[in-house]
Formats: structure tokens, sequence, C-alpha cells
């Protein structure tokens, strides 16, 4: 049969450095980091004592006091990305036909706060067990795309993927497949995470993997730099319309790029470090070529994992070259990281944007951060260090990779 093309009409994002889709550019074009002190609770006692929380957020702005107590703050950012790009996208939303209108969303935890407040609530009790009547539904990764589907009416395929930190990237990849495919017409497609909780700070500093910048964190997160420490947690979500072409074309949507390959692997290799030689990372970049019927030297920007882990970051660009070539020297490559933390789940949708926008306006984002070089990266590669840089950008490539060596990448390109 012949693939459905599918192209982005509409984006929405709340994240540590903006609270809408051009807040947040022009805070990854400015190079504006999002680390610092955590707020969210007392984290003194903690070997990370700083996150990419976001900003000026009240929940009362969005909903009512009562709905707001049966949200989770990851799903209350999954409604919040999920209404901007709906609303972004022009959609008539009392003409279109919702029976084909899906949402698939991404969280690679979920309701963590309302996980851990309830088990300490309960442990400080008598043993008797009261529990939130809420607590199931607020905690379970599936329930943002639920809300969402309630909310608006939509009708079509309906799940949340979790992939660790790959959780987003998938739920692009199978909304890209089910439109395809023809089972739907458009999707919300995105992901949300909030695990900056005592219980996600301190999981993450006993696997030692989050920087301990304390007396810095704006400069913590440091992607392919040399004295890069580990990864600064990030909160937040974003959020595509995906939308079949002929279907965007027939309404006279605004494009901002088509979703044209996407890839899947696995390392098989450990729980949470990455392959030495980067092989699951190679495989899933060209996979990702292979299904958009695209060479490497078609590729202007990628947009890689780069948590700026002393493992992760050598093992992604080895497979950088091992797919590129030569041509890796002529592509920009920039991990958002440095400026957004490390969004977990939602990490692989945010980023999915800024490639997005980037070949929509024909500029790179830049990797911050950038102090000293690591002899461990080959001089000749381009991590567009510390300023943004203009360029054509035919197509970019956006990489994600999860705890248990799962990855996905997926790419965009002009229309």
């Amino acid at each position: 049969m012949e693939l459905k093309r599918v192209v982005v009409t509409g984006l929405g994002a709340i994240t540590p450095i903006g609270n809408t889709v051009e807040e947040y550019w022009n805070a990854l074009l400015d190079g504006r980091s999002g680390a610092a002190p955590i707020t969210q609770f007392d984290a003194s006692l903690f070997k990370t004592q700083f996150a990419c929380e976001v900003k000026n957020y009240d929940p009362n702005d969005f909903f009512d006091r009562k709905e707001a107590r049966k949200l989770d703050l990851f799903a209350q950012y999954a409604m919040i990305a999920a209404d901007q790009a709906i609303a972004d996208s022009g959609l008539d939303m009392d003409a279109v036909d919702k029976d084909r209108f899906g949402v698939i969303w991404g969280a690679g935890i979920g309701g963590l706060k309302t996980f851990q407040d309830e088990a300490v609530a309960f442990g400080a009790g008598d043993g008797t067990p009261r529990f939130n009547p809420f607590f199931i539904p607020k905690m379970i990764a599936d329930i943002a795309p639920g809300h969402i589907s309630i909310k608006h009416g939509l009708r079509g395929p309906n799940f949340t993927t979790v992939s660790a930190c790959a959780s987003s990237t998938n739920a692009i990849i199978d909304a890209v497949t089910y439109i395809r495919l023809g089972k739907m017409n458009l999707c919300v497609a995105g992901g949300s995470e909030a695990a900056v909780t005592e219980a996600g700070i301190g999981g993450f500093n006993a696997l030692q993997a989050l920087s301990k910048r304390n007396d810095n964190p704006t400069t913590a997160s440091r992607p392919f730099d040399k004295d890069r420490d580990g990864f600064v947690l990030g909160d937040g979500g974003g959020s595509l319309i995906l939308e079949e072409y002929e279907h965007a074309k027939a309404r006279g949507a605004k494009i901002y790029a088509e979703v044209v390959g996407s890839g899947l692997s696995a390392d098989a290799y450990h729980m949470t470090a990455p392959h030495p030689d980067g092989l699951g990372a190679m495989n899933v970049m060209k996979y990702a070529l292979e299904d958009a019927g695209m060479k490497p030297e078609d590729i202007d920007y990628i947009n890689v994992h780069g948590t700026s882990t002393p493992l992760g970051d050598v093992a992604e660009s080895k497979a950088i070259l091992g797919v590129f070539g030569e041509h890796s020297y002529n592509l920009n490559i920039s991990s958002t990281k440095s400026m957004t933390g490390h969004l977990l789940g939602a990490a692989g949708i945010i980023e999915a944007i800024a490639c997005i926008l980037s070949v929509k306006n024909d500029i790179v984002p830049p990797t911050i951060n950038h102090f000293t070089d690591d002899e461990a990266f080959d001089p000749k590669l381009n991590f567009t260090f510390n300023k943004a840089q203009k360029r054509v950008v035919r197509a970019a490539l956006s990489n994600t990779f999860g705890f248990g060596g799962h990855n996905a990448s997926a790419i965009f390109k002009k229309i």
C-alpha cells in the first residue's frame, strides 16, 4: 500500500526556559539556561540541589482548583501543551472528524509526585490504609492522553508510550505510523514529565547520574565538555499536531515541516549505560535514514541526546561518525539539554520542536556551557558551541536514548 505523508501543523510547549513555544524558541536561540536552585521542596540535604523547573507556573491559571487536585503535575503540563498545539493548528474543532483524531503521549515515569506523597502519608500513619481516591488515576502514565481526549472529545487511538527518555519520540513515531497507514487523520502527539521531586532527585543521585555543580547551576549541563559530570533533571512538556498531508492541504493549514522517517533500536547492553561504541545509536539513525529514503548527506542538523554524562556523549559522537562518515563534519550538532536540562519522557518532544523550528527558520540552537575541549571528541565535529548558527536546514534528525537501551530517532524535513 502507498503510505500517506505526515506533516506538523501545530506546536505547544511548557518548558524550563519558556511556557509557550515562542518563549521556548527564543530562549534556545539566546542560549539561556533553565537551571536554578530547586523551589518545589527543601533540597538542602541532597547531593544535587538544583534542577530545570518550569518557572512562573500557577495551576490556577489553567484549571479550577477542584480539577487541579485531580491532576498530577505531569498531566497538567500535558493538557497545557496539547491545548497550545490545538490552538496553533487552527483546526475547527467543531467540524473535524473526532473519530479519526487520536492522542498518543509519552511519559517515562508519570505521576511520581502523587505516588511519593501517598506512600509517605501511608508510612507516617498507623498502618490503617487511607489513600486518596484519585491516587491511581493521578499516577498512571496513560492518564495524560485520557484527559486530553476527554477535554476535546478525541475518539481516535489513545495510549501512552513508555520507553524512559525515548518515550515522547516513540509517541511521535507511533502517531506517524497510524497516520501513514490511514488509521487516523490527526493526532496530538507529545510527552510530559514532572520528576523534580524528592524521589526523583534522590533516585537519580543514587545512580550517580546528576550533576552536583551546586555552586553554579546554570553551567552544570555541559554536553561534550571535558568537565561534564552528569545531567540536570527538568520538568515540562510539549506537543505536536500531526496531520495527514492531503487533509492539511485541504483545510489550508500552515505546515511547519514533514515527518519523513523514524527509527527504533535497542542497545541490548546495560540497564543504564549506553553501548560504548554507540551500536544501538548507529542502528537507530541508519533505520531513520532508510525509512525516509534519505542519504546521510541529506541531513544538516542533529539534535543529539547529549545528556552531559561522561559515557553517553562519547558513545553518541562515535555513532554519528559511524553513520555519517565525512559528512559528519558538515553537520551542525547541538544538545539543547544544555539549556532545558533533561526532561526524561518529555525530552524527545521538546527537542523535536527545536528541530522543526530549525528547519522552518534556518537556524540551529547552540550547545551552551562549553568551556574545555575534550580529546575524546573529534575536533572537526561542529557541536554549535555557545552560540546559535544560521544555516539552511533542509532536514534535521532528533535522537533520544533511554534507560534500558531504548533508542528512537525521527527526521523532520522542509516542505
